[in-house]
């Protein structure tokens, strides 16, 4: 079969590969549909540490079911599916409490680390445990479902923030996950919804899917305008979803006191950290890792209309243009927001 490898670093190459070998609990998909993940772009110069090549990357995806195993459960030749990133073991602690996401032998589709290799879905076919398996509903093409991974990254963050109707919530990062993060508040009631970022066309894309307010925080008299739209007090819950020292400043002094800060970018592996003023003011940090069973959901907020994921695709070509596509999104071509491959 034809696959993108990263076959060393910086160089992606459109090849035969072997086609994967299904294990009795396992599905094989024909993918219709694979997102390249901003993680992915990283991943391409080794700055993550996390796709070793050779691998085939690719988590954001969406097929048919082309061959199952004996094992794995119900499910059909033909069917139309997507499937979690992460592939939990659903034995362990965790697992047995439902934080799959949290799973002590947990891998992601598409990574290469010094602990384990699982390719991923930049291929005509790919090998996944029925388990993380979900079915795309009516009306739901394969592109939209593709998309519903991040989706369901944003919709466990959201939850976790556990926003009530009227609250005040700042979004810091309007990159696709803080869109969709922007979105997932709407359905929720939350209001005002504010959305920071540097960049004067992520702010109009923000404003065009629903934010109530667009500010850059670099601009003077940022927090001003934050506490004027929230009574003086700042907001009662803030997302952080870049991932660096400057998007975590920003987000910590919006919040107020006792709100609630969602840490869901990261980007850098260490960033500084107001440490009391975060004690003082008793803001609750809570990390948001991946998903936890949120796909289904987020699919159907998709189906329903209340999340709209066409806008944010930038692109569609076909696989074997990924490399070219790949370089774009790296060098931040004004823009490219999700570029979808097609196998």
């Amino acid at each position: 079969m034809k696959a993108l490898v990263l076959r060393e670093y910086g160089k992606l190459v459109y090849e035969d590969v072997e086609e994967p070998q299904i294990q009795p609990d396992e599905v094989l998909v024909e993918v219709k549909a694979c997102g390249i993940c901003g993680s992915d772009v990283h991943g391409m110069d080794g700055s993550t540490g996390r796709r070793i090549p050779p691998v085939i990357m690719g988590h954001e995806a969406s097929g048919r079911i082309a061959e199952r195993g004996p094992a794995a459960g119900d499910w059909k030749v033909g069917e139309a599916v997507a499937f979690d990133s992460l592939i939990w073991c659903g034995e362990c602690w965790h697992c047995r409490r439902g934080e799959t996401n949290l799973c002590d032998d947990r891998r992601v589709l598409g990574v290469s680390c010094d602990d384990y290799r699982r390719d991923g879905a930049f291929a005509r076919y790919v090998a996944i445990p029925h388990r993380v398996l979900v079915r795309i509903p009516d009306g739901v093409g394969f592109e939209q479902a593709a998309l519903g991974e991040p989706l369901a990254v944003a919709f466990h963050a959201v939850r976790l923030g556990r926003p009530q109707v009227g609250e005040s919530v700042l979004v810091v990062g309007a990159g696709m996950i803080g869109l969709l993060v922007l979105q997932v508040l709407k359905t929720a009631g939350c209001a005002p919804i504010i959305v920071a970022d540097v960049d004067p066309g992520k702010l109009t894309r923000a404003r065009d899917l629903g934010a109530d307010v667009a500010l850059d925080p670099s601009e003077p008299g940022f927090l001003e305008r934050v506490r004027g739209e929230t009574a003086g007090r700042g907001t009662d819950c803030s997302f952080e979803v870049v991932g660096a020292g400057a998007a975590l400043a920003t987000a910590l002094s919006s919040v107020r006191k006792g709100g609630r800060l969602v840490l869901v970018g990261n980007l850098a592996p260490k960033v500084e950290f107001a440490l009391q003023y975060a004690v003082t003011r008793e803001i609750a940090l809570l990390g948001s890792c991946a998903s936890q069973g949120e796909y289904a959901g987020s699919l159907n907020l998709i189906a329903r209309g209340r999340v709209k994921v066409d806008s944010l695709i930038s692109a569609r070509a076909p696989l074997s243009d990924g490399a070219t596509w790949f370089d774009r999104l790296y060098r931040r071509e004004a823009g490219l927001l999700k570029v979808v491959l097609q196998p």
